[in-house]
């Protein structure tokens, strides 16, 4: 008989901030789809979540690579902008 696990969520595994179920920089793409789900209605709030989280992972990736400075706002939330 198999054992059956339960789906693995699009979730940042930190301080590595890649997807934890496919293994993906996060926000992957599924995981957008699903943030965008949660937060209909309230782009605002989206923004602002993600805009906390990438301070979050700037702060955690900067200590696991002092050397490399990436620009995470394309990343965590550029693609979350209102389409104008």
């Amino acid at each position: 008989m198999a054992v059956v696990r339960p789906p693995v969520p699009h979730v940042a595994m930190r301080p590595l901030w890649r997807c934890r179920n496919c293994g993906r920089e996060w926000p992957c793409q599924p995981a957008k789809l699903a943030l965008l789900v949660e937060y209909r209605g309230n782009r605002t709030a989206l923004l602002v979540y993600l805009g906390t989280l990438m301070q979050e992972a700037a702060s955690q990736l900067t200590q696991l690579n002092p050397d490399r400075h990436a620009d995470l706002a394309d990343r965590f939330v550029a693609w979350a902008r209102a389409r104008g």
